[in-house]
């Protein structure tokens, strides 16, 4: 196959070990032959990666297949994961009752509910590289290429980095959309007993969903692993206290009939997502791109779109067209993030079964700044226009069969999906 733009691709850096730099790493080893690039993965090893458990989206599926060349059912057992089928919501919206998003085709589609720890350590197995274990000091751009300052090392040139680093320290208006109209910004992570029980052969074959749970403080997602259960309290640490958050949390558990737990980390995170994601030579992926609360699981499938996308412009299109593609992958990237930042922040629009101080906030003062925030003006991208778009599809009485495929980030039928459940049949 001829790339034109592997000559450019010789020296490849990526940072950070998580999810999003391992996903990074094996796809660069996948793409480039080892005799035509250098490729260094650089981690500070005194940061760890923390296990949680994590739901994913289908495409992962088929993606980990061709980065490892394992059979699937072997990738779900080293995962020690369980087949997802979508994301169950109780007492979210106004209707006071259970749904499930399905993946589509229904009950046919699923993804995986996977440990990250285990998942960075497979796609660890898939990759060539030389490991460099420092920190990084920073990433900037230079003539044809990237420059990585070391603490104790000397800087490096590379021709491409991917930086996953990780959350900015503080957002900056200049570098970051803030998406604030998502109304929690902390996580309370416990991972539990193992509710689904392994198979003989390992291999867990039932239908299992990611549970979404609305409670005063927010909501907790329970994710069901084969060596553990991982639970998490999504919440907004300026309008609820942590002690308060942690009480309700145990009632949960208890009323779960869970006996024990351990308790893995408070972790506070912005919702945003980054101006510059790519500039031609440093790309930002995985929390250093952008970051949207785990309700729908975006995570993952985000920075796959991000890995592919760039190593796809970088290698199929000639070096000096970088300056002219990089604007228009950047902007790509941008519109995709904030398409999911809406349909995130949607589900808070019609309230739930609690009428408490966080979901008063949610519904009657984060949500209604959601136009503001996405507004193309401030954004230069068109994601407001698709999502209200999508919202106005769904409202109409007969959709013409020309639109079914339609997508603003995810496909029409989960707005359908979502808007039946909530009962919300209107843009709020």
């Amino acid at each position: 196959m001829i790339r034109p733009g592997a000559e450019s691709l010789r020296k490849i850096a990526v940072v950070g070990q998580g999810t999003a730099g391992s996903l990074a790493a094996a796809n660069v080893t996948r793409l480039l032959p080892e005799s035509d690039h250098e490729l260094y993965h650089i981690y500070d090893s005194r940061i760890p990666v923390i296990g949680v458990g994590e739901g994913s989206w289908p495409s992962l599926v088929q993606h980990l297949q061709e980065l490892t060349n394992l059979p699937h059912e072997t990738i779900q057992q080293r995962l020690k994961g369980t087949r997802k089928y979508g994301v169950a919501f109780e007492g979210w919206g106004r209707r006071n009752q259970a749904f499930t998003h399905y993946f589509t085709p229904q009950q046919v589609s699923y993804a995986y509910h996977l440990s990250a720890d285990l998942l960075a350590e497979l796609l660890h197995e898939s990759t060539r590289a030389r490991h460099i274990d420092a920190k990084v000091r920073s990433i900037t751009r230079v003539e044809g290429g990237a420059q990585v300052e070391f603490e104790g090392l000397p800087p490096e040139r590379y021709d491409l980095v991917f930086d996953a680093r990780g959350f900015p320290r503080e957002l900056h208006p200049d570098r970051h959309i803030d998406v604030s109209f998502i109304p929690t910004n902390t996580a309370v992570i416990r991972r539990c007993p193992a509710i689904v029980e392994e198979e003989r052969d390992g291999l867990v074959l039932q239908h299992t969903y990611t549970r979404a749970v609305a409670r005063p403080h927010g909501w907790i997602f329970v994710i069901p692993l084969t060596l553990h259960t991982s639970y998490g309290y999504i919440f907004n640490r300026d309008v609820s206290g942590l002690a308060e958050v942690e009480a309700d949390f145990d009632a949960v558990l208890e009323a779960d009939g869970v006996p024990e737990f351990e308790q893995r980390a408070v972790i506070p995170f912005p919702n945003f997502i980054h101006r510059h994601m790519y500039d031609g030579a440093v790309a930002r992926i995985g929390n250093a791109a952008s970051f949207i609360e785990p309700l729908e699981a975006t995570a993952i499938v985000s920075a796959q779109l991000q890995v592919e996308m760039v190593l796809h412009m970088r290698l199929n299109r000639p070096v000096e067209y970088i300056e002219r593609d990089a604007p228009v992958v950047n902007r790509f990237l941008i519109n995709n993030m904030l398409c999911y930042s809406l349909f995130v922040g949607w589900h808070y629009s019609c309230g739930s079964r609690h009428d408490s101080g966080f979901w008063r906030y949610a519904r009657d003062h984060a949500w209604p700044r959601h136009r503001a925030a996405t507004d193309p003006g401030a954004v230069d991208c068109d994601a407001l226009r698709k999502f209200e778009e999508m919202i106005e599809l769904i409202n109409q009485t007969v959709i013409d069969k020309t639109d079914w495929e339609r997508m603003c980030a995810l496909p029409l039928t989960s707005y359908a999906q979502i808007s039946q459940g909530l009962g919300c049949q209107h843009l709020s």
